[in-house]
């Protein structure tokens, strides 16, 4: 199944980071529900998936939230917040539930992944990149980030991402600092609000032939 590319680039052109939204459009929950399973869809190294998407709803949630979000108004305004939050560590556990789980999905034994076991435990479990596991989960929220974004803007659901806030705060409001998740960024999903003055802007990008090149 194909788009039109110029249906994607007109998307990625309207796309801007939203500073107002109008808190009275909510988006209808068909939206939304295709929106949970871009998420769902995205793809990460080794197909560990090492995230979980926590969307705030209730209100007083968010107005709690605010004031450790530079107290932008995108966190009580918009129609869904979502607090993307990357796994703290990889044990051997996440590698024998991917491991399970594809062996399920695609028919086989188990056992016929054991390679593919094995390059999660040397990489990820007893490698150096065990050390930096953080940064290396954070680095595959941001694609889920990209791909809710996208996403979005084909639907044309405007979206603001957002790493003005702090994350210890957010982990201690959200009951997080003992769990397996924390906080690495936010994104404040729903409809630009008509005074949004940041709406009509023209976008700055720099051309192609500066940030592309062939060898």
């Amino acid at each position: 199944m194909t788009i039109a590319p110029e249906t994607l680039l007109e998307a990625l052109q309207w796309r801007y980071a939203t500073k107002q939204f109008d808190p009275e459009r909510i988006i209808p929950a068909h939206l939304w529900s295709t929106l949970e399973q871009a998420l769902v869809l995205t793809p990460s190294s080794y197909g560990l998936q090492p995230w979980k998407f926590l969307v705030v709803q209730d209100p007083a949630l968010r107005q709690e939230l605010r004031p450790h979000s530079w107290n932008q108004s995108q966190i009580t305004d918009c129609s869904h917040l979502v607090v993307l939050l990357g796994q703290r560590t990889i044990k051997a556990e996440d590698s024998e539930r991917l491991i399970n789980a594809t062996a399920a999905a695609r028919g086989v034994e188990t056992s016929s992944l054991d390679g593919y076991r094995n390059m999660i435990q040397i990489d990820l479990i007893d490698g150096p990149r065990s050390q930096i596991i953080e940064r290396w989960s954070s680095n595959q929220v941001y694609i889920a980030l990209g791909n809710l974004m996208t996403a979005a803007a084909l639907l044309s659901i405007d979206t603001c991402a957002i790493e003005g806030f702090s994350p210890p705060d957010y982990d201690r409001i959200l009951g997080l600092e003992t769990s397996d998740y924390r906080s690495c960024v936010v994104c404040a999903l729903g409809y630009r609000s008509l005074e949004d003055k940041y709406a009509s802007l023209a976008k700055v990008r720099y051309p192609a032939s500066e940030l592309i090149a062939y060898r």
